[in-house]
């Protein structure tokens, strides 16, 4: 993400210098000397500056005081590009003057002072000087088609990483012998071995350690299989599970259920297992909620974008269960208790004494050999004694039986969860999937005491939208509190943050352009572009009260603000998009995570010269007769 960051900055740390360079060009062109236009540049364009990069600053540094994931993903981008502001703004207030102070001003052949372009500018700007409320009106409806864009249900949390990561988990009936399952697994190696994009296929089966635990489980395999880099194969990593699917499918595998799906990003979990659909149901009986999640299941198997639909109650172990006949027991002298610790001596042994050796003392354990406790038929025929030292065999007082019992028990909040989950298609959005699914569970009722609720990426999607649009409210309100501040008055802020909401636009034109999903990228986006569009409005509308300070009537004012200040505008906005380019067309490994804020910011910057040289112009125009009027 600091990579990010400086790749996001290249662009921006260089429109201070174009505007302050710029400023000190044209007055060097009419002063007596170099130094004279410099010092009369710095001072009429410093305040507009300071405030430019203030309002960048006050839009994204809230984000360095957010907590959770959102926090810890862009927090290095937000510190890097706010460092690279700060740096650029003491370069443009004093490298830059102090070395252009020293040359001459060069006229150029390829000046767009009195170019057509300027002059264009200038006739279009003064025709929409009489019609402001129709500019505005205009403006607005573009705003207001633009609103669907942003509640459509295409939403997802972070865009999605071809890192070329499969994982494949295979289940067999409990109890299958390990011998059988090796031989399971071996197949699906192979066939996934003899795939040109597979670079290689790491596979776990016979159990699973999680941290110091291990957990032997004959009847579960897992494959994490890694493809080549994108760029050395054709298929996408979700077209190349399609394509394995069909070839799985193919073994005819009785009894054996095989889920493919693509593994999330790197370092990133947001539900148990890594999919993108989680549901959870709470209750304190585990048997209730495993029935209702075999319920909720019937309801949503068939809706439209779910693959490898499960609930974490499905995965069954075989557990050997001593069920006690209390009675008979109680009868001949023993109680559970002295059961269950006669047995536990038997199998795992007791220490009855120590053997000392030189200065080591070893712990001498008492138990059954072994091989004498090989399968369940053996552990029915041992002797227990009683109080009276009279033998019994286990079978006279108890039964020996294999029971499923679930492979894990889950709480949430100091109560049992299932959690019920499954991947979303790639032609599928989680939004539109939650929709349906909600539609099908409308019917159905749970007992007293039993909730079902949303988790995993939909939860998080939830939580950090909320999140975005409180940041995106602060942002807006600090910028108007900085330029408040600046201006000690509220005309020319309102004036200014009025341009804010009309670059939705473009970044809607860009989302219905590139079907490009809404993603926290894309807020992030939102809210860094909420600090960048005011820039040219500040330094616009500083130009246009200095020329009414010179005695300019206010059209004239504007006009002649827009003329001066067209070519800055159009050198910061252009520079900081093509700085984005890399980005936005997505160059180079790990480029995805940021594409998307890159569009973003691109889009609306480019609309946002529309705004910045059109509305800006005819809201202060507004704004000031009706100030004068009353």
């Amino acid at each position: 993400m600091t990579l990010g960051g400086l790749a996001l900055g290249v662009g921006m740390v260089v429109d201070n210098t174009i505007v302050m360079l710029e400023n000190i060009t044209r007055h060097q062109q009419s002063a007596d000397s170099p130094a004279e236009g410099t010092i009369k540049a710095v001072g009429e364009i410093t305040s507009a500056i300071v405030a430019a990069t203030t309002t960048n600053l006050a839009a994204i540094v809230p984000f360095l005081f957010i907590v959770g994931l959102i926090g810890l993903l862009f927090r290095e981008l937000i510190f890097t590009i706010s460092a690279a502001m700060v740096a650029s703004l003491v370069v443009a207030l004093t490298v830059v003057p102090a070395l252009a102070g020293r040359l001459k001003s060069v006229h150029s052949a390829f000046s767009i002072h009195h170019s057509g372009l300027t002059k264009a500018f200038s006739y279009v700007l003064k025709h929409l000087l009489r019609w402001p409320l129709l500019v505005i009106a205009l403006f607005c409806v573009g705003l207001w088609l633009s609103v669907p864009s942003f509640l459509s249900g295409k939403q997802i949390f972070l865009p999605n990483l071809d890192e070329g990561r499969v994982w494949l988990n295979i289940t067999a009936e409990p109890g299958i012998a390990l011998q059988e399952m090796d031989k399971t697994v071996i197949q699906v190696e192979n066939l996934l071995q003899q795939e040109a994009e597979v670079e290689s296929v790491f596979t776990q089966m016979g159990g699973f350690i999680f941290g110091r635990s291990q957990y032997e489980v004959s009847h579960r395999s897992s494959l994490n299989v890694q493809l080549v880099p994108v760029t050395q194969r054709s298929l996408s990593t979700d077209d190349w599970i399609k394509k394995m699917k069909k070839k799985v499918k193919q073994l005819g595998l009785v009894g054996i259920k095989i889920r493919m799906r693509s593994a999330g990003i790197r370092g990133i979990r947001l539900s148990r297992g890594d999919e993108e659909f989680s549901l959870r149901l709470q209750g304190n009986d585990l048997q209730i909620i495993t029935e209702l999640a075999n319920e909720v299941l019937k309801h949503i198997a068939d809706v439209p974008g779910l693959e490898n639909l499960k609930h974490s109650a499905e995965e069954i172990n075989q557990e050997l269960a001593i069920v006690v006949d209390k009675q008979r027991a109680n009868a001949l002298g023993f109680t559970v208790e002295d059961i269950g610790r006669d047995l536990n001596i038997l199998m795992n042994g007791r220490v009855v004494t120590d053997f000392i050796d030189s200065d080591q003392s070893i712990d001498v354990r008492l138990r059954l050999p072994p091989n004498e406790l090989q399968n369940p038929e053996d552990l029915q025929s041992v002797l227990l004694y009683n109080k009276d030292r009279l033998a019994i065999r286990l079978d006279e007082i108890a039964k020996v039986q294999w029971i499923p019992v679930p492979s894990e028990i889950m709480r949430d909040q100091q109560q049992r969860i299932i959690e019920i989950s499954a991947n979303i298609s790639a032609d599928s959005s989680l939004p539109e999937v939650m929709m349906v699914v909600q539609q099908r569970l409308a019917s159905l009722s749970l007992p007293d005491g039993y909730t079902l609720y949303e988790a995993g990426a939909s939860e998080a999607l939830q939580e950090n939208q909320q999140l975005t649009k409180i940041l995106l409210a602060l942002a807006v309100f600090l910028v108007f509190v900085v330029m408040a501040v600046q201006y000690e008055s509220l005309h020319n802020p309102l004036v200014i943050l009025f341009s804010i909401p009309f670059v939705t636009i473009g970044v809607a034109i860009g989302i219905e352009w590139l079907e490009m999903p809404l993603s926290m990228p894309v807020w992030l986006g939102m809210i860094m572009l909420a600090g960048m569009v005011v820039n040219n409005a500040i330094v616009l509308v500083e130009t246009i009260e200095l020329q009414r300070a010179a005695g300019l009537p206010l059209q004239s004012a504007i006009v002649t603000a827009g003329e001066l200040r067209l070519r800055p505008i159009l050198m910061t906005t252009l520079t900081t998009v093509m700085g984005l380019l890399p980005l936005a067309l997505s160059w180079g490994e790990g480029a995805k995570m940021l594409q998307p804020l890159a569009i973003t910011i691109g889009f609306g910057l480019s609309f946002s010269l529309l705004v910045s040289l059109l509305l800006v112009p005819v809201c202060y125009q507004w704004l000031a007769q009706m100030t004068e009027r009353h």
